[in-house]
């Protein structure tokens, strides 16, 4: 048999989900092109796509997204575990426990898109929530009027959301929905193939998200922005830290061959934004001097802009810190695995791989 540690490169699932095309730099949802997507639906419409397999029409979309914001309040015994977390917990460990709470022991297997539904429109909440707890300040319930995302950064601050803020943020919850069989996808996967249920399967992604290998926030990019910020010759300092050995955090994809095309789409929404946001505009001038030297010191090795390049300007611009940032990736990427908690579900084998025995 043959080995493949860390089963890199082994097909374990045909899916009709998504499509990363690595050499071609292309994102697929359900056949769409994701940057001819993300910049122009809602969190709910793409949320609808990924597990429907179709955007709403008009009506569809009305009726979706009432019942979508129906879900968005916490369980009594969800709040009370919440406020009874230790203070030190981090984000993602109070995400896993508090969605462990939603467990409904009549709810048979195999899931079902209303259950989808249901712990994804509670993410936000419980962030939210958490975040206000630990800074002593009274939680500000979520509300069935606004979107998803404007209703998140509401309930975390309680003032009124700039627009702009919501578009970038709503691009960047689009475009990280779904990223194929990752890690977290894959461990929700290989959960709901033993008929487990989905509150288990997603905490399970929850779990494997938590790892900084997989879900490691653009904590290092908002260094360099800050860094440059003070600094009157951009191009000038980026060309010294390459020329010295130092990586440009934010560019290169381990999948990503040429241009990431979240990048690319995360960037068209900023450009709209142009002069509106000292964060925004930053990272737009830093992206084009980064490229400008990458291109010159190391022709020819495709280090292009990744997501979090711009992820980590959006954060500064909506003054997110860096407790926010996974947690925030885990609360779109939740509508990824359980679209494919549902897909495994019809048609289901239990994971089994073999291991080979090496010791005496």
């Amino acid at each position: 048999m043959s080995f493949n540690k860390g089963l890199k490169g082994v097909i374990a699932a045909e899916t009709t989900i998504s499509e990363v095309d690595g050499s071609n730099g292309r994102l697929v949802y359900r056949g769409y092109e994701i940057r001819n997507i993300a910049t122009q639906y809602s969190f709910e419409e793409v949320a609808h796509l990924l597990w429907y397999g179709n955007l709403p029409s008009s009506n569809q979309l009305v009726r979706f997204k009432s019942s979508f914001a129906s879900y968005r309040f916490l369980s009594p015994i969800m709040e009370k575990v919440l406020h009874l977390l230790p203070q030190d917990m981090d984000m993602m460990s109070v995400i896993r426990t508090v969605l462990s709470c939603a467990g409904n022991p009549s709810v048979k297997w195999p899931p079902t898109v209303e259950e989808a539904m249901r712990l994804t429109a509670v993410v936000p909440t419980i962030i939210a929530y958490r975040k206000r707890i630990i800074a002593g300040k009274e939680v500000i319930p979520p509300s069935e009027l606004n979107g998803h995302v404007e209703n998140y950064l509401h309930m975390l601050d309680g003032e009124k959301v700039r627009q702009e803020h919501i578009r970038a943020l709503e691009t960047y919850m689009n475009l990280t929905m779904e990223h194929g069989m990752n890690a977290s996808t894959f461990s929700a996967r290989v959960t709901i193939s033993t008929e487990s249920d989905l509150v288990s399967a997603v905490t399970s992604a929850v779990g494997t998200m938590k790892g900084p290998l997989h879900g490691g926030a653009p904590s290092e990019v908002i260094l360099l922005l800050d860094e440059l910020r003070e600094v009157n010759d951009i191009e000038s300092h980026l060309r010294e830290k390459v020329m010295a050995g130092e990586k440009l955090m934010g560019f290169g994809h381990r999948v990503y061959k040429t241009q990431d095309p979240r990048s690319i789409a995360l960037k068209e929404t900023l450009l709209g934004f142009v002069g509106k946001d000292v964060w925004l505009d930053l990272a737009l001038e830093v992206e084009h001097a980064a490229i400008t030297v990458l291109e010159e010191v190391k022709p020819g090795r495709g280090l292009y802009t990744n997501v979090e390049f711009y992820a980590a300007a959006i954060m500064k611009a909506i003054n997110f810190d860096s407790s926010l940032f996974t947690p925030t990736f885990t609360a779109s990427r939740m509508v990824g695995w359980t679209a494919h908690v549902l897909e495994q579900a019809e048609d289901n084998v239990i994971y089994r791989p073999m291991s080979r025995y090496v010791g005496q």
